[in-house]
């Protein structure tokens, strides 16, 4: 391909041919689609309530894990994709790029794009699960929730980043996407916690994605662990958690690009 070739079809080209990559490889496939697909099955058909409608009345207990393991599924996307696209430029990509009219900016860029379309796969899956076991919401609902969900997956897409730069393995990449599992346990979005679990929830990064990509569906009202009793939350609670993860994890990008910079 020559230099003069426009940066804006570079980028395309690079975005199709990286997303099918992606797409061809079963592993990322798994963790990203499968397993979450399988895991709202199962913990969203199997209880007695599953069917019960929220106390909103916009929609059914189904509907509520189904947007839990949304969000499970897209935060796995973007942490895997983002950080090994920043592993990739810590490695000498970045060197190679040097060669083309591609941009580090470009490069990062479309790898979060590529991110964010897997996010949206995952997501449009979990969605197509939850109409077939009976998942019920209100129309404007279903999409008020999923495209809050890609919000919280693009603030994980910096912790991905954050872990690449800072680690430069893919090792540390495998580590943060398993490290989203104990953060969506903590985060009280695989099952109801109580007492000291259910207060530190509302300080993990995942709690504020997960309950503001339910506020649509819930209105902020959450149910104890313990004893099943109603638990309320406010909005500006939610924002808050998201902003101000999303400013740490952008704070560690800064020092990770410092860093690499400053061993050259």
């Amino acid at each position: 391909m020559t230099t003069e070739t426009p940066r804006r079809v570079l980028n395309l080209r690079y975005i199709g041919f990286d997303l099918r990559r992606n797409l061809r490889m079963f592993t990322n496939l798994f963790f990203v689609i499968v397993l979450p697909v399988a895991m709202f099955i199962i913990f969203g058909t199997m209880s007695d309530f599953s069917s019960t409608t929220l106390e909103s009345g916009r929609g059914n207990i189904t509907a509520s894990i189904m947007v839990s393991m949304g969000a499970y599924a897209a935060i796995t996307a973007t942490t895997s994709l983002a950080g090994s696209a920043a592993v990739e430029l810590q490695q000498g990509w970045g060197r190679q790029l040097g060669l083309t009219p591609f941009s580090n900016a470009g490069y990062i860029t479309s790898k979060v794009i590529v991110a964010l379309s897997y996010a949206i796969l995952a997501i449009t899956a979990v969605y197509i699960a939850g109409v077939i076991v009976g998942a019920k919401m209100d129309g404007w609902v279903w999409a008020a929730t999923a495209g809050l969900l890609l919000v919280g997956a693009m603030v994980f897409a910096l912790y991905g980043l954050a872990f690449g730069l800072l680690l430069r393995s893919e090792a540390a990449v495998g580590a943060a996407s398993g490290i989203v599992v104990i953060l969506m346990f903590l985060g009280n979005a695989f099952v109801p916690l109580s007492g000291f679990l259910l207060q530190l929830s509302v300080f993990t990064p995942v709690w504020g994605v997960v309950r503001l990509s339910a506020y649509p569906l819930d209105q902020g009202v959450y149910f104890d662990g313990n004893d099943g009793s109603p638990v309320h939350y406010e909005l500006w609670q939610m924002v808050c958690n998201l902003a101000v993860w999303g400013a740490i994890f952008a704070a560690l990008c800064l020092i990770g690009v410092r860093r690499g910079t400053s061993r050259r």
